[in-house]
């Protein structure tokens, strides 16, 4: 027995080594400042956050609520991806001026254009209010009262926590809600479109490259923030002036090398690094598959019409991009996971886990049946998991008409003072949707993933009647007859004139006797009667134990470094720039060239084609001082962790210069938002030699320049 035990303690002294030290996203004021100049970096932390003087934090700024963005000069310049910007450039777009194909450059000023409800939020300031929270709450309370009790303690914090009559306060969950952090900010909300490449650079290698390395893509563009006379944050104003940041960033153009030291500071959206192994089986073999397979099918559709008709690829550019982003994203995330064995090294850490709790049985035994409970508990959610995946890709992500219309069942589900309430909303929504919509193309999407519902959902969240779509042919017959019908899709009225009456009543009967509302309405009953309610309970019975899990791991496993999970709060990232092999015999380098971008060269192709301009650029070899050993760099990668949200994110050398613009992931290594792996996860940066290059010689926006710190 004495032998067992030593045996066991040796194996837990030997796995201890096993946890990798690379990978993390972390709160930038709690960064390990002896690992990261072991790795190379030069400068202090302090340097990086500090809430008392200027710092590199200052310069990071929130762009739109999703990407990133810093400042790079005295005048509020704005550096962003490409792709954060599209919607914004998309709709500054015309068939007689598309910004898109052409680009576009603001000679001075009063040239840059203004954008309704993009804003840009820095962090003041970054505080633990862990003790706070947690000593308010009672020891024992269900997971329904715990939530409700949370945002009223954290409303009550907020109010104790000093700002400026301009500042904002927002507290969030860390650890699955084991720690709580408090973030002052200040928002700006006159955020103008300064400059940016066509579409040919920004989105150079579009879809078929998009999570793909060799990556040859000059995904950047440039707005400015605009503040009152006072630099206060302000909405839109002509008499507004550039903001005068408190730190902007140097940009070194220095040469890059393999091994390099480099991080990268953003806002990471979503990652959930401490599930357990029957969470990931639950990914691979039900959402995943059903996600992929349903936007396979509706991307499939819309290329086939974006192909041949130029004004529908104009209105379903940012839609067909962010469906396809997803799309390529998941199936790049299963095969990762399945490739690094990511489940068995799940398995291997449950398995110690539990040994764990085995040899401190008197310490740890609150611990003993947490994985036994997870497990069943996904085992029984699985069925809802599956309709909930199914309803919302078909009647809400992927169709239009249907999102239309479970909008208005959920106006007419609620109360006439909360009808009256959210009628102008709904009506905003649908008018935003109205923009970039096409009727016919989203029949034929709706038909194709109604059919796919039919056949693959169990028949309790089926409709009565659903045996009618047996095949593509008569879905498609039936949605086209529908259609013809609905003022949703404006063949019988106007669903925008129709929200504008004061007669709730009246209002109400109209929208009852749609077709295709009405069509929808036993799907939507289904789903709110039959699959949230359960759905929602096991997922709050999970959230719980998932808390749990997480300070069991906390607890059980000290010797490892846990680094929260991303939620769209200010982190960093650090690591090397370095190559990696996706698969046997096969190496990529880290660093691409303008060469690679004339060899993917395929003349017309809305995807590969080059514009005149670089093409000349590149046979004139005409790089000055943006080369390296005779070549252009346009896109390198490195170990950083990031996801989404870390689009447009810096990336610094060991100094702090700026050298990059994180905008992609490599395929192979999407799944680090759920096991993150050095040996195969790289984030992908635009070299900022590729974009200034852009600005000087391809775009000739030298007075941009000219506001730049440039280290050379």
């Amino acid at each position: 027995m004495k032998l067992i035990k030593i045996l066991n303690l040796l194996f837990i002294f030997f796995s201890s080594y096993c946890f990798s030290q690379e990978g993390g996203m972390w709160i930038p004021n709690q960064l390990n400042e002896k690992e990261m100049r072991q790795l190379g970096m030069k400068i202090s932390t302090k340097q990086i956050f500090n809430s008392q003087k200027p710092s590199l934090k200052d310069a990071i700024a929130h762009f739109g609520r999703g990407c990133t963005s810093e400042v790079i000069s005295p005048q509020g310049l704005l550096l962003t991806n490409h792709h954060c910007g599209y919607s914004q450039i998309q709709s500054h777009s015309t068939m007689e001026n598309n910004l898109l194909n052409n680009g576009f450059w603001a000679k001075n000023l009063e040239e840059e254009l203004p954008n309704k409800n993009l804003s840009a939020t820095f962090i003041v300031d970054i505080k633990e209010v862990t003790q706070e929270i947690v000593n308010n709450l009672p020891t024992k309370v269900t997971e329904e009262k715990r939530k409700i009790l949370i945002d009223s303690i954290i409303e009550k914090v907020s109010l104790t926590i000093p700002k400026k009559d301009y500042q904002q306060v927002m507290i969030y969950p860390f650890y699955k809600g084991n720690q709580y952090y408090a973030f002052i900010t200040e928002t700006y909300e006159d955020v103008r479109l300064v400059g940016t490449p066509p579409s040919s650079i920004g989105k150079f290698g579009s879809d078929t490259d998009n999570w793909v390395w060799p990556r040859h893509t000059g995904d950047f563009s440039i707005f400015r923030i605009y503040a009152d006379k006072n630099n206060h944050p302000a909405k839109y104003s002509k008499d507004n002036i550039p903001y005068t940041p408190k730190y902007f960033l140097p940009i070194s153009i220095k040469e890059k090398k393999e091994g390099d030291f480099s991080f990268i500071y953003g806002f990471p959206g979503n990652t959930d690094e401490y599930l357990t192994g029957s969470a990931l089986i639950q990914i691979l073999e039900i959402e995943n598959p059903i996600r992929i397979s349903l936007r396979d099918a509706s991307l499939k559709i819309l290329d086939e019409e974006m192909r041949t008709k130029p004004e529908i690829k104009i209105k379903y550019a940012a839609k067909y991009a962010s469906i396809a982003n997803g799309w390529k994203k998941w199936m790049g995330e299963s095969q990762g996971l399945k490739r690094t064995d990511a489940l068995q090294k799940k398995n291997e850490f449950e398995s110690l886990f539990t040994q764990r709790i085995q040899l401190k049985k008197e310490t740890l035994s609150e611990y003993g049946n947490l994985l036994s409970l997870l497990n069943k508990i996904y085992k029984d959610n699985s069925q809802y998991k599956k309709a909930h995946t199914y309803f919302n890709e078909v009647f809400y992500v992927n169709s239009e008409t249907f999102r239309m219309s479970y909008l208005i069942l959920n106006l007419l589900n609620s109360t006439p003072e909360n009808f009256v309430k959210n009628q102008k909303k709904v009506s905003d929504i649908i008018s935003e949707l109205y923009k970039n919509y096409n009727a016919e193309i989203d029949a034929k999407v709706s038909a194709k993933l109604l059919f796919m519902y039919s056949q693959n959902v169990e028949k309790v969240f089926q409709a009565s009647g659903y045996e009618n779509y047996k095949d593509n042919v008569s879905a498609q017959d039936f949605i086209t007859q529908l259609w013809e019908k609905s003022s949703l899709t404006g063949k019988n009225g106007n669903i925008i004139q129709i929200l504008s009456s004061n007669n709730y009543k009246e209002i109400a009967e109209t929208l009852s006797q749609d077709p295709v509302i009405n069509f929808m309405k036993p799907y939507y009953e289904i789903y709110r009667k039959s699959i949230v309610p359960n759905f929602i309970a096991n997922q709050s019975k999970l959230d719980s134990l998932q808390r749990i899990y997480m300070k069991a791991q906390l607890e059980i496993f000290p010797e490892k470094k846990f680094y929260p999970d991303a939620n769209s709060t200010l982190r960093v990232s650090y690591g090397k720039i370095d190559g990696y092999s996706p698969e046997d015999a096969v190496y990529y380098k880290p660093f691409t060239t303008l060469q690679g971008v004339i060899e993917k060269y395929i003349p017309g192709d809305y995807e590969f084609d080059v514009p005149q301009k670089l093409f000349e650029l590149y046979k004139s070899k005409e790089y000055g001082k943006y080369e390296q050993d005779g070549n252009l760099p346009v896109n390198y990668i490195a170990t950083n962790h990031t996801t989404g949200g870390n689009s447009g994110s810096p990336a610094f050398d060991a100094f702090g210069n700026l050298t990059g613009l994180n905008f992609d992931r490599v395929w192979e290594g999407t799944m680090s938002d759920l096991n993150y792996d050095p040996s195969i996860c790289r984030n992908i940066m635009v070299d900022i030699r590729y974009i200034l290059f852009i600005i000087d010689k391809y775009a000739g926006a030298s007075r941009l320049l000219k506001e730049m710190n440039i280290i050379q």
